[in-house]
């Protein structure tokens, strides 16, 4: 699926709220609501939009405390990592990534404290033979969390593409 100016607008308009009116979004893209409906359907079916979310405060929640992760392993075969992969995938990881670098894995956990942290890393890590070591560093302030991707460079690079091709057209 080739996506335009409009799908850039509306997956803009829909990762900040999904939960704007069809009406509304068919106003800020300038499109029908129908239009936008047919569009928004296809960029699911495409995967360009996997899920909705509702984004929750963690405070209000009493997960207070984030906690960044580096883990080290002894063991990279594929069936070491899908182990690895399936016990970082509990609750408390809000976020795990396979790395570069000095580390294998980068998480993100949200705990409601650190002795709920201390059994975590008992389960997680002391308990695991394919553990080297880990390294955490505490967040003292949340300054800024988001799931949104930036559209931004594909709707310039989709206008700086269409502009050329008319020039081309243009001069030929």
């Amino acid at each position: 699926m080739q996506l335009d100016k409009f799908d850039f607008a509306l997956l803009e308009h829909l990762q900040k709220d999904c939960l704007t009116p069809l009406r509304e979004l068919a106003d800020l893209v300038h499109l029908s609501t129908a239009s936008v409906q047919r569009r928004i359907q296809k960029l699911r079916d495409s995967g360009y939009i996997i899920g909705n979310t509702a984004v929750l405060d963690p405070d209000k929640l009493g997960q207070v405390i984030t906690i960044f992760v580096e883990v080290r392993v002894n063991q990279t075969h594929v069936r070491d990592l899908e182990e690895l992969k399936t016990s970082f995938s509990i609750p408390e990881v809000q976020q795990c990534y396979y790395v570069t670098g000095e580390a294998d894995f980068m998480l993100v956990l949200l705990v409601p404290s650190m002795s709920r942290f201390q059994a975590l890393c008992d389960q997680l890590f002391h308990h695991n033979a394919n553990v080297q070591w880990f390294k955490t560093t505490v967040v003292l302030e949340r300054i800024k969390t988001t799931l949104e991707v930036s559209c931004q460079p594909y709707l310039l690079f989709s206008f700086l593409s269409s502009t050329l091709d008319s020039m081309a057209k243009q001069s030929a």
